[in-house]
């Protein structure tokens, strides 16, 4: 089987700083993988390189197969609009209402009519739950559905795999549910997912494999009921001690 997401050798530097130090990484079709570890560890350097947002300094990244590194500009949009990314922030456009938000890209990036575009924005609103907030602004939404919004936008492009760079960290706690809630639904439905989160719970009760990273380098990965009931890495053990029962 073709791995959804495979890194070989990653290595991104600023400078003479190293963010990243020989990453390899693989992720398979319908898996979802959690990267986790303290700030400034490389997980957003490294999911940003996985769709070019970062130009990777050295080693090879594949998605569904085809190496994206030695990519042209064409092949890399084409490669983005199946490759989903949800960041911190939501970049909704605040002048356009909820439905044009998710429709702009598909007609943009995939071409499609108005018509098409506008079933499929109504189609994954209400995936996300929002199919009554279609003819909302941005500024009518809390947090957690503009957050929902921006999932849906992602995908409404169709993408094989969903990135997600710590989607509920600009959020207030009440409302980081119900963004959790549509990640799980699409964890169900199969979708391939790399996800940069601080929610330990989340990661321990729905990931299929958790990775924690250090200092540009992966310390340990592995189910999260051996990674959190019983890491192998004393640098594991004390990151993991800070969030108590929540990772217990």
């Amino acid at each position: 089987m073709v791995p959804a997401i495979e890194i070989v050798a990653l290595a991104k530097s600023y400078g003479t700083v190293e963010v990243l130090k020989q990453i390899n990484l693989s992720v398979a079709p319908s898996e979802l993988v959690c990267l986790i570890g303290p700030s400034g560890s490389g997980k957003s350097t490294l999911l940003r390189c996985c769709n070019r947002l970062e130009e990777p300094s050295d080693g090879k990244i594949y998605v569904q197969g085809a190496e994206i590194c030695s990519s042209s500009k064409r092949e890399i949009q084409r490669m983005r609009a199946k490759t989903g990314m949800v960041f911190q922030s939501f970049n909704l456009y605040p002048h356009l209402d909820v439905l044009r938000n998710v429709t702009l890209a598909q007609r943009k990036v995939l071409g499609r009519d108005w018509q098409t575009a506008e079933a499929k924005a109504q189609e994954m609103l209400a995936l996300v739950g929002l199919a009554e907030k279609a003819a909302s602004y941005p500024a009518e939404l809390s947090g957690g559905q503009q957050q929902r919004v921006a999932i849906a936008r992602a995908l409404a492009l169709d993408p094989t795999v969903m990135l997600f760079d710590e989607p509920t960290s600009a959020l207030d706690p009440e409302l980081v549910g119900s963004v959790l809630a549509v990640m799980r639904t699409l964890k169900d439905k199969g979708m391939t997912m790399l996800v940069v989160t601080h929610e330990m719970a989340f990661a321990r009760d729905v990931a299929d494999r958790v990775v924690f990273m250090d200092g540009g380098r992966i310390v340990e990965e592995g189910p999260p009921d051996r990674v959190f009931g019983a890491p192998k890495a004393e640098r594991t053990r004390a990151f993991l001690s800070r969030f108590g029962s929540a990772a217990a």
